[in-house]
């Protein structure tokens, strides 16, 4: 399928699954005219890098999970490995620091709001 139908069956933009081939996170075969050819599975695929994106991660931490989580490119499915594992768990550590993070500064922020509105 050519990059439009992509973006049309994922609703991800054509710039979008540009940037994702650059990235080494999809591949493309070329045709002789130059046009991008991307098999059926990589429908698939760009659906687990937007959700990839989604939670988080950055296109290099994307692309090192990628293979483990099952490339939808032909490639085998899900690996469950301790790394892959420690991987996913360490992202989720994360994202745990940062909620507390923001959990904080809406506590700093609720204490200003009250004293600066204290009658």
């Amino acid at each position: 399928m050519r990059i439009g139908e992509l973006a049309r069956q994922t609703g991800v933009s054509e710039r979008s699954l540009r940037y994702y081939e650059k990235q080494g996170l999809l591949q493309a075969q070329r045709t002789p005219g130059g046009h991008r050819e991307y098999c059926e599975s990589a429908v698939e695929r760009v659906i687990r890098i937007q959700e990839l994106f989604a939670a988080g991660l950055c296109s290099t931490k994307i692309a090192q999970l990628l293979p483990c989580l099952g490339d939808g490119e032909g490639g085998p499915g899900q690996v469950a490995s301790p790394w892959l594992a420690d991987q996913l768990t360490r992202e989720r550590e994360r994202i745990d620091r940062m909620i507390g993070d923001l959990v904080r500064s809406r506590e700093v922020l609720d204490d200003v709001i009250r004293e600066a509105f204290k009658s």
